[in-house]
């Protein structure tokens, strides 16, 4: 199981990505602070950095300097509200691995973690095939086959039927959901993982999503 340490100083924000990143399987460590940061990323504890730009102490670009300096090779994930060409240019020269500007989709995140995590080789290469029961999911060519036959779905409903089967039979919070799916300014009071499941439950059917009453939802995979 692959460490990620992420270091952001916004609440929202840090507690958004890693909400997402532990219901998604990894174990992570967040901080607020560039010293901080900087200090755990030199341990060689972490597979993966995520690191913002912005933090108190040491500004997110003099973390990757030093780290970089210091000979430590972890993946790095660069986040900022910047959104300058000269910003992007100065983090990929500075040794980033990636540069994400906010807002962003948390299953864009997702995607390059693992993408990072696999070059790195921290983490087993991507399944191109995912599945529960009689249902698969084709994640390179975002195709579902229900006993074979194919069901077409909108990019939304796949993004959330992948969150479902990567945890069939396991009980998912909307808060959980809202995180792995949709974009990490969505309102969290909003209704709309509940409008998507019965969505997705009208295409799939009904009977493969379960309602948690007063927690969330569950896949149970049928044969």
């Amino acid at each position: 199981m692959s460490a990620i340490l992420i270091a952001e100083d916004h609440p929202e924000i840090s507690s958004f990505i890693d909400k997402g990143l532990r219901a998604s399987g990894y174990v992570t460590t967040l901080t607020a602070d560039g010293r901080q940061a900087w200090a755990l990323a030199s341990t060689g504890a972490f597979d993966l950095l995520v690191l913002d730009v912005g933090l108190p102490g040491l500004d997110g670009f003099e973390v990757l300097r030093r780290l970089r300096g210091d000979g430590v090779e972890i993946p790095v994930i660069i986040l900022t509200a910047r959104d300058g060409v000269d910003d992007t240019v100065t983090g990929l020269e500075g040794g980033a691995n990636d540069y994400m500007t906010k807002p962003f989709q948390f299953a864009e995140l997702l995607a390059r973690v693992r993408l990072r995590l696999r070059e790195g080789g921290a983490a087993p290469a991507e399944e191109a095939t995912l599945t529960a029961g009689d249902l698969s999911l084709d994640v390179r060519r975002r195709t579902v086959l229900i006993g074979g036959s194919e069901v077409e779905l909108t990019a939304r409903e796949f993004a959330l039927l992948e969150a479902f089967v990567e945890h069939a039979d396991q009980v998912l919070s909307r808060e959980q959901l809202l995180g792995m799916v949709w974009d990490m300014d969505f309102d969290p009071g909003s209704n709309v993982v509940d409008v998507f499941v019965r969505s997705l439950r009208s295409k799939i059917g009904a009977e493969r999503i379960l309602t948690v009453r007063g927690v969330g939802y569950r896949l149970k995979p049928l044969s």
